[in-house]
């Protein structure tokens, strides 16, 4: 049963409810611990959903506009219709965002997550439940950025490896949707990491280019020019930041099809995601990128990246790492929800 909260009373003067997150979910402020899909829902029985994830900056959500944009495109290629509009969906996050960061210390901040399902499953229902079944499930979320996953990274870069799972075709599921059906990653993720421990898969499509990772999109660096895959990926909002940032550098940028050899050959590589927005890629199938270290113009772009937000992007990730260190490390390579 979900209890309605007023997220009113999550005041300064109202200690007892500021132990807890709220949530939104289906119409409700609620607790979230109360925050719970039905077990007939088909997010959970078929992984029919459609996500966003934003993170904020200095508890300010960042670019929230663009990931509610795309989650309108994700909607209507999925035929889903949100029981609210944008501007209503914009202030549910605000508002939750608004709650939750007084929960978190000042220079930490959180991951806001946004996700509708299709509905839930008739076969569970019966015919007469058929308007329940056709009525989305609607909820917004959000978690303290678990730093400690990434803080390393910037330093130590990423080790990619190509596995024989390959990406879903568009004839499959359009790549423009940002979705929840994710259990190919967690297959191409268990080979990388037997082949080697700690890599993150990097899937190629079924003519050989290279594509994305679970969790973000690749760029490569070939005689100064930032080159991008242009298909068969999910157009990250974090890939769109930073391709502006490099042209506002005057650097090049070259969307197109890439070869794993041009990974390989590649001076420079890197991720895009939301959470950590850059990270480099130093290892590629066993054998270092350039010389294996974040390069220059990685250097360049967290730069503008940190000028961007106002903030140290790597020192908050090593600090929060340290003001979290009591929790326990989990794997950094675990198959996520896309949050590009």
């Amino acid at each position: 049963m979900i209890v309605a909260v007023n997220p009113s009373s999550f005041s300064a003067g109202n200690p007892v409810n500021m132990h807890e997150p709220i949530a939104y979910l289906n119409g409700q402020f609620v607790p979230i611990s109360q925050a719970a899909l039905s077990v007939f829902d088909l997010g959970v029985v078929a992984g029919a959903s459609v996500t966003e994830m934003v993170r904020t900056f200095r508890h300010i959500p960042f670019c929230l506009n663009e990931h509610l944009g795309r989650l309108e495109q994700s909607l209507q290629i999925v035929a889903i219709q949100s029981p609210v509009d944008r501007d209503e969906l914009r202030g549910i996050c605000t508002k939750v965002i608004t709650e939750n960061a007084r929960l978190i210390p000042a220079d930490h901040d959180l991951g806001l997550i946004v996700f509708l399902t299709v509905g839930q499953n008739l076969t569970y229902l019966g015919r007469n439940e058929l308007a329940r079944a056709r009525t989305p499930s609607i909820c917004v979320h959000t978690f303290p950025l678990p730093f400690e996953l990434w803080s390393d990274q910037y330093e130590t870069g990423i080790h990619l490896v190509t596995t024989s799972v390959q990406s879903l075709p568009d004839q499959v599921i359009d790549t423009r949707v940002k979705h929840r059906s994710r259990l190919h990653w967690h297959l191409a993720d268990l080979e990388a990491k037997k082949i080697a421990p700690g890599a993150m898969a990097l899937l190629c499509d079924q003519a050989g280019n290279l594509t994305e990772t679970a969790t973000g999109n690749l760029f490569v660096v070939q005689r100064g020019v930032l080159r991008t895959p242009a298909e068969h990926i999910l157009n990250g909002v974090s890939r769109e930041v930073l391709m502006k940032l490099a042209m506002s550098l005057g650097l090049s940028v070259e969307m197109t099809r890439l070869k794993p050899v041009d990974l390989r050959d590649a001076t420079e590589a890197f991720l895009t995601s939301t959470p950590h927005c850059m990270l480099p890629v130093t290892r590629f199938n066993g054998e270092p990128i350039g010389n294996g270290s974040p390069g220059p113009i990685f250097q360049q772009l967290i730069g503008v990246w940190n000028d961007l937000v106002g903030l140290d992007i790597p020192a908050q990730m090593r600090d929060g790492a340290k003001s979290r260190s009591n929790l326990p490390r989990p794997d950094s390579t675990e198959t996520s929800p896309r949050p590009e």
